[in-house]
């Protein structure tokens, strides 16, 4: 999987879960959606993308932006 497909779906069931909040609990579930689309604009003129930062660390993210599941194999 690329890293831009775990994006839009990371994206797109936060902003979900934010919409199923504010139905069901409180209308300051609104503020969820609201900050996935500023961090997604963000993203786009600042490259900095926290996700992407964090499967880097684990090891998970290559170069190519390809998501290897568990980290790199060795000797590939």
């Amino acid at each position: 999987m690329k890293i831009d497909s775990l994006i839009r779906l990371l994206a797109g069931t936060v902003t979900l879960l934010g919409v199923a909040v504010t139905f069901f609990v409180s209308p300051w579930g609104l503020l969820i959606p609201a900050f996935v689309g500023l961090n997604l604009i963000q993203s786009v003129f600042t490259g900095f993308c926290p996700p992407s930062l964090l499967l880097r660390s684990l090891g998970w993210l290559d170069d190519d932006g390809i998501i290897h599941w568990g980290g790199q194999k060795i000797g590939r």
